[in-house]
Parts: C-alpha cells; sequence; structure tokens
C-alpha cells in the first residue's frame, strides 16, 4: 500500500484576473489553475487546499497550500517539484517554494499568523494600478495613522466582514496593524492576526479611510466592534477596493517543520 505524503507550497499571485483563491462554478480561480497544473504533470485529480481565501483581484506573496497524494501518483523528485509545476501554470501565479509535512498537517487550521499588506495612492498610475487602490478623496494622514488602534486586539469582527455561511467564529485577535508612508503619495498597511474572516481587510481599510476623512468616527467604529452586527441599514464602511491587497506571509508553530527553501 502506498504511503500518503503531504506537500506544501508556498504560492505567490497576481490576482487581477481570477476570481478569488477558491474554486468557482463562474470564474478562473487560482485554486483551479495549479490542480489544472498537477493534473497535466501527473493525469490525475488532485486536490489542493489553501491556507486562507483571497478576494477577486486580491494578490499573494506568501500564500501556503497542500496536496496530499501517494508517491504513484506524484513522483516528481522534491528539488524538482517547484519548476515541474511551474512549467504547467500561466506566468502570474508561480510556486515559490516546496517542502513535505506530515500527514496531519492543514494549511488553514494549523497556521497560527496571517499578515496582509494594502497599499494606498492618491496619484494614479497605469503601472501600479493593479498593487495599488488610487483613492482620489482628500484625508487626514495623521487620522490614518492613528486608526490602527482602533482595531488592535481581539474583537469579534461580524460588522467588518462579508457573511460567509462557513465561518462559525468571526473573533479574531489583531497582533498587528500599522500604517507607513511610504512617499508623499503612497501609504501602506501591514495588518496580522492569528485569523481573518472573509472580506475582514478590507472592510477595515474601507473604515480606516472612512474616519480618516470624517464621515465615520471612531465613536461609531468602536460600536460596531462591541456590538457586532450585519445591519443593512445601520451606517457602515464601504470595502476598500481589491487592488491594493496582498497577502504577505502565514505562519506556523515550529513544530511542525514547515520549512520553505
Amino acid at each position: 500500500m502506498s504511503k500518503r505524503i503531504t506537500h506544501v507550497l508556498k504560492v505567490e499571485y497576481d490576482g487581477t484576473n481570477y476570481s478569488g483563491w477558491q474554486r468557482q462554478k463562474n470564474g478562473l480561480s487560482i485554486q483551479h489553475v495549479i490542480e489544472q497544473a498537477l493534473y497535466r504533470l501527473t493525469g490525475h485529480d488532485i486536490h489542493v487546499l489553501g491556507s486562507g481565501r483571497t478576494d477577486a483581484g486580491v494578490h499573494a506573496k506568501g500564500q501556503v497550500a497542500h496536496f496530499k497524494t501517494t508517491d504513484e501518483v506524484f513522483s516528481v523528485p522534491d528539488s524538482k517539484v517547484v519548476r515541474a509545476i511551474n512549467s504547467r501554470l500561466p506566468k502570474d501565479v508561480r510556486i515559490i517554494s516546496h517542502c513535505l509535512a506530515d500527514t496531519s498537517f492543514h494549511c488553514t487550521r494549523d497556521a497560527v499568523y496571517r499578515e496582509y499588506s494594502y497599499t494606498l495612492t492618491n496619484h494614479e498610475s497605469v503601472f501600479e494600478r493593479h498593487f495599488a487602490t488610487f483613492y482620489p478623496y482628500p484625508f487626514s494622514v495623521e487620522k490614518l495613522k492613528s486608526s490602527n488602534t482602533l482595531f488592535a486586539g481581539e474583537h469579534d469582527f461580524t460588522s467588518f466582514s462579508k457573511k460567509n455561511p462557513s465561518t462559525l467564529s468571526y473573533i479574531c485577535n489583531v497582533r498587528n496593524c500599522a500604517w507607513q508612508q511610504i512617499n508623499d503619495s503612497t501609504f501602506v498597511l501591514r495588518i496580522g492576526a492569528n485569523r481573518f474572516v472573509y472580506g475582514m481587510v478590507r472592510s477595515i481599510v474601507g473604515a480606516m479611510l472612512e474616519y480618516s476623512r470624517g464621515t465615520l468616527t471612531s465613536e461609531e467604529i468602536k460600536q460596531l466592534l462591541h456590538n457586532p452586527e450585519r445591519i443593512a441599514t445601520k451606517k457602515r464602511a464601504p470595502l476598500a477596493a481589491p487592488e491594493g491587497l496582498v497577502l504577505e506571509k502565514v505562519e506556523y508553530p515550529d513544530h511542525l517543520g514547515i520549512l520553505f527553501l
């Protein structure tokens, strides 16, 4: 009987032309193109699971995915896995590293930290349009930078997310949240937490921008955190655009031995 092997991939992608990570009935997903590459490589259907879903148009530098198979189905030498899969992928999706894990490893459940970046600019550029969100409205830089304190810590983010029937809890612990001004026109948010729920980062950024413009108060944001609910008639900030959002990294406990070369 063949032994089951868990292959772990570190993936980067430009999400511009995709419907998100997760396979969709109507739309091309990152998950689908990787599974198609594995099929072309092995002749077998291999299911790939990602550490988290990214929305349509959202990018990743450090998405983690895994698939479980046998050496009979997937006989590629470890040193050639990255090149073998990449040769069958479109150029906007790349496997950048590979390692093996214990068969019990699960890239979603075992993750202990995830970090995103969000790039905002008030300078419209053809060359940055897919990786930075152009924001044409005036806002207070000082208020934008101070808005991180509103979301740090453990909260129920129901009010700052999109509904997902499979999500059992909307409680997340935001450990890192800070804006950095790169130049006169560009700002980057780094936000990290033990977990994120559907649409959470874009919703938080949307609220931060409304706060920095003076159209949403800190008291209103605190009320949404302290009294989590999703009511259409209640004042909420719009979701920020997806273009500026990048999944930067996913971390696992050391004892799992997820070490990418």
